[in-house]
């Protein structure tokens, strides 16, 4: 049996989340508090008290969650389960951030840091209203680039997330992701719907953003992770940092592919997946992608003990 730990992507946040952990664990409360003084402001009672579309805002979404993913880490390393039981770690989208802070690639401070430049920098890359992003469900991987390479009609209109058989997310401009719901539908999509998202996340459109992360990433310390990172745009493992950085600005308009990624793992005989964080979304993707695995959710203290005593 080898495991893979997992980080969550934007979307699973909720108001609460982590609270319980940081009460149960000092070392998941001292998480809590390096990254509002990172940061310079309480996060934490943004996480735990204030309103879920403040929370939902990128730039507070991306370090809260993974303020959230790695204080269930610590949690779970106070009982005894250390991240070098893992074979690879891996994050959807900003969980590769929160995959390379469990792997000590990068220090917590400087994780929030960077997560907070990222959630800005993909806001401010294409103003509001211009860009959108929509869910396919029921069509294969090569069905939906199809679809989006025939709705794009000069504009931008790309997979962004290949996350499990029969989801694709695709993105760009917004009249080309609506041309491309119609499409989809037409070729035997069961649904096709716009997401309720802020910005055309994972495309060409994100340009701007890229050369922003390239700037924030040539000047942070990096260290070779302690577990390999399967990357989202190679689907596949590395472990040098200067590759990692490559890819980290790649990623910003390069898919997620998920979907490949997982399958990678599972060829490399990973056999359990633990989804390290907040929500229990890469978990149902990997059961769709991966029906002989088994997932595990930590993101609270029964979690951690049931996780621990299995």
């Amino acid at each position: 049996m080898s495991i893979a730990f997992v980080f969550p992507g934007q979307g699973a946040q909720t108001i609460g989340m982590g609270r319980a952990l940081a009460e149960a664990y000092p070392a998941a409360r001292a998480v809590f508090e390096e990254v509002d003084a990172a940061l310079g402001e309480k996060l934490s009672a943004l996480i735990w008290e204030g309103d879920i579309q403040t929370l939902t805002l990128t730039e507070n979404a991306q370090p809260a969650l993974m303020a959230t993913s790695i204080a269930a880490l610590r949690a779970l390393e106070a009982e005894g389960a250390t991240l070098d039981k893992a074979q690879f770690v891996a994050g959807h989208s900003l969980g590769e951030y929160s995959a390379l802070a469990a792997a000590g690639t990068f220090s917590l401070g400087d994780t929030a840091r960077l997560l907070r430049v990222r959630g800005q920098a993909m806001q401010h890359a294409v103003p509001v209203g211009v860009g959108a992003m929509a869910a396919i469900l029921g069509l294969d991987y090569a069905a939906a680039t199809d679809v989006a390479a025939r709705a794009a009609e000069g504009q931008v209109c790309q997979v962004a997330n290949e996350n499990d058989p029969a989801q694709n997310v695709v993105s760009g401009d917004r009249e080309a992701v609506e041309r491309a719901i119609v499409l989809a539908k037409e070729a035997g999509a069961k649904r096709a719907l716009m997401l309720p998202v802020s910005a055309p996340f994972h495309c060409a459109l994100m340009a701007p953003a890229a050369e922003k992360m390239a700037a924030a990433l040539a000047d942070v310390a990096m260290q070779a992770p302690s577990v390999p990172l399967v990357s989202n745009v190679l689907a596949e493992a590395i472990s040098d940092p200067a590759e990692i950085r490559t890819r980290l600005i790649e990623q910003v308009t390069g898919q997620v592919r998920w979907k490949t990624s997982v399958e990678w793992m599972v060829a490399q005989d990973v056999t359990e997946f633990w989804e390290i964080g907040a929500g229990k979304a890469l978990s149902g993707m990997i059961r769709r992608i991966a029906k002989d695995s088994v997932t595990r959710n930590i993101g609270a203290p029964d979690d951690i003990k049931a996780a621990v005593e299995g």
